[in-house]
């Protein structure tokens, strides 16, 4: 199955791009990895093919944002709303979703990426709940690239959450409501301990953030790349990023002369 996908990928970005200086390369990046449906469709093939190629192009970017120092990556692999989707795509998804932690687990591992997942698991059977908690477990002292993987996963959802853990704290007397602040509500997020979205990439064609990382985008920069995920390669990747280099992030303040 790789190898027939794999001659279908390789319509991304074509041009040599270098790879930006450090200092202006995000520390956070974040994808929405949208249109594997509509690849598929485009090949008449079904989306469940469209999500198997999706994965072959995670690989690479994975590699690449390991390689290259990037300090944390998110990706929105499936949402709280994604359960409305056909029972066949999501039951298809769900064994995706196994057989690339399984499959990719070992090599995340050796490059030191420590894996966490942004969700609910709990509404996951008991498999693949367990290949989820089983992959944080064992990369959970890794010292490498950071890897965010929201299934199951609401932006708004993960405010009310981080909101509901302050409130339990007051009421157990922990802390008083005067000690919640911006930086104690990052501290329940799921990403807590990393930095704010520099830069979200989404995939597609389509113009919006999908409830997705709502509280770290507050100052993000967006690119809206047309190309269907499976066709977003290192190129066009590294195109990004060069893009997100020459952009001025004033943060809502003034640039100084």
């Amino acid at each position: 199955m790789r190898l027939k996908l794999n001659k279908l990928l390789g319509r991304g970005e074509k041009k040599e791009y270098p790879v930006p200086p450090a200092q202006k390369l995000p520390g956070h990046i974040a994808f929405i990895m949208d249109g594997n449906g509509r690849w598929a469709k485009q090949r008449g093939l079904p989306r469940s093919a469209g999500h198997s190629a999706g994965t072959e192009a995670l690989r690479e970017i994975i590699r690449t944002c390991s390689d290259i120092g990037i300090s944390s990556m998110s990706i929105y692999a499936f949402s709280t709303e994604n359960w409305a989707r056909p029972a066949d795509e999501v039951q298809a998804l769900m064994k995706l979703i196994n057989r690339y932690f399984l499959s990719e687990i070992d090599e995340l591992d050796e490059k030191g990426v420590r894996i966490t997942i942004m969700g609910d698991v709990d509404a996951f059977e008991e498999e693949q709940r367990s290949v989820l908690l089983r992959a944080m477990e064992r990369t959970k002292n890794n010292q490498g690239l950071k890897l965010n993987i929201a299934l199951n996963y609401g932006g708004r959802a993960e405010i009310v959450k981080a909101a509901q853990e302050l409130a339990r704290a007051c009421a157990k007397g922990e802390m008083s409501p005067d000690q919640i602040d911006m930086d104690a509500l990052s501290g329940h997020m799921y990403t807590a301990g990393q930095g704010d979205v520099d830069l979200l990439i989404r995939t597609g064609g389509d113009e919006r953030i999908s409830n997705f990382m709502l509280w770290q985008s507050w100052y993000t920069e967006i690119i809206f790349e047309p190309c269907y995920w499976p066709d977003y390669n290192r190129q066009t990747l590294l195109k990004n990023l060069n893009q997100f280099a020459a952009r001025d992030r004033r943060f809502g303040k003034v640039k100084e002369k």
